[in-house]
């Protein structure tokens, strides 16, 4: 298969976050384009934000590049260094093990899209700038904790 039909892809909507961080991501749903095209070295994803949400908690990675096109709309790319407005045709990376961390939100009242491209590494830890939590994903397993490894409190 070539062409892909992003009609027939399901939009996933919801987040693996522990606790009241997933609700965070209300608004936020993406199409998992590379994975529905049977790529499994990389990921491609569209992502969808509505009015008022964001992609992600601020985050970096340790093993995986990104890679992000804006294609529609406009969005706040929110990092160490604070805000830029991105439109469309706008693109921004972020290399694997540089501690800057990074999300993207929609402030204006226009639905926003941008596609993701990023590597797929078999084992993954990700940082969270805001908040004391890390993620890891070990043998297909994924897992938060603290940034030291120790469990994340109950009220997270």
């Amino acid at each position: 298969m070539s062409k892909i039909d992003l009609d027939n892809i399901p939009e996933r909507t919801g987040s693996i976050y522990p606790g009241r961080h997933a609700g965070e991501m209300k608004g936020r749903s993406s199409l998992r384009i590379g994975a529905a095209g049977g790529l499994t070295q990389f990921g491609a994803n569209l992502i969808i934000l509505q009015p008022g949400a964001k992609s992600s908690l601020r985050h970096w990675h340790v093993n995986e590049d990104e890679f992000v096109m804006v294609t529609e709309g406009v969005v706040q790319l929110v990092t160490d260094e604070g805000e830029t407005e991105m439109g469309a045709g706008d693109c921004a990376a972020f290399p694997a093990n540089v501690p800057n961390g990074h999300c993207f939100i929609n402030r204006s009242g226009s639905e926003a899209r941008f596609l993701v491209v990023g590597t797929s590494a078999p084992e993954e830890t990700a940082f969270y700038a805001d908040i004391d939590m890390k993620y890891t994903r070990k043998n297909g397993q994924n897992s938060f904790t603290r940034k030291d490894g120790s469990p994340l409190p109950d009220d997270i």
